[in-house]
């Protein structure tokens, strides 16, 4: 059994201050005003709140810091903001905006170094390696640009080469399982979680309590990162959203409730029933 204490983090992808969702890290959806979004994880459980700009790396860009800086006067929870970080000063003016760690992808595949710097300059804890992993024809692969770009590295490897090279802690994404809810990779997220010593974090595949429960069970994780399961449900905690802009026609769909669940607090009920460690406020 995992003894880890397990966080619980909701995973905001965003786009223009906008919190937006997809499948398998496409077709991104608008779904609402992603400060909301956070404000409501933060004073409802949430242990940690993951930005991803979700277009920074397609277009070179990082446009977040008006964002963090926003949002860190009313969250007080560790956040972790990645999309988009290529340079030193990108590091620099995230964690100065409000940030608490920061989250490479693509810059670390192009230049392995540069971790290396980034960890000696800001220490190893502030530092998360986001591995999308991709399966296909039964090969593991790492990608880049959301799953747009494959690059011929099996993310096992890759996951001990960052930690060598001063990651503080390794996010696994299941590119073929993210925006599906339909459980996670459990091989994939498994042995990364047990060939490295740094905090892992699983994501990509909530769909249920049981998925979750399922993870945490089957390997040495640190904490789940979590997108539709919760954003779908609170979405019932603010009046119908109209953005002028994207694919919004399902949002018109949403039925409304009567009642407001507070889907992070019965998560962790669940898992603490199941004799899994979280922080666990009654």
């Amino acid at each position: 059994m995992n003894n880890n204490l397990i966080r619980i983090i909701p995973f905001l992808d965003i786009k223009n201050g906008l919190l937006i969702k997809g499948i398998n890290l496409e077709g991104l959806r608008i779904i609402g005003k992603a400060e909301n979004f956070s404000n409501v994880y933060y004073n409802n459980g949430a242990d940690e709140i993951c930005y991803i700009d979700n277009v920074a790396t397609l277009y070179g860009t990082n446009n977040l810091s008006k964002f963090i800086t926003n949002t860190a006067k009313d969250v007080f929870i560790p956040l972790s903001v990645g999309g988009g970080v290529r340079s030193i000063q990108d590091i620099k003016s995230i964690l100065l905006a409000g940030a608490d760690k920061i989250c490479v992808n693509s810059a670390a595949i192009e230049n392995i170094n540069f971790l290396k710097v980034a960890s000696r300059i800001f220490g190893s804890a502030n530092i998360t390696v986001i591995i999308q992993a991709i399966k296909i024809d039964n090969k593991y692969f790492i990608s880049s640009a959301n799953g747009r770009e494959i690059h011929k590295i099996n993310p096992f490897d890759w996951a001990k080469k960052v930690q060598d090279y001063g990651a503080g802690e390794i996010v696994v994404t299941s590119v073929n399982n993210e925006g599906l809810k339909g459980g996670f990779d459990l091989k994939l997220t498994k042995k990364i979680s047990e060939i490295v010593s740094i905090p892992t974090i699983a994501h990509g595949g909530a769909g249920s309590f049981e998925d979750i429960y399922n993870v945490v069970k089957s390997s040495k994780i640190s904490g789940v990162g979590i997108a539709s399961l919760f954003h779908y449900e609170t979405l019932h905690f603010f009046p119908k959203f109209k953005p002028n802009t994207g694919n919004v026609e399902f949002l018109k769909n949403v039925n409304k409730k009567k009642n407001k669940i507070n889907l992070i607090y019965k998560l962790k009920k669940y898992l603490k029933s199941k004799k899994i460690n979280v922080r666990y406020e009654n």
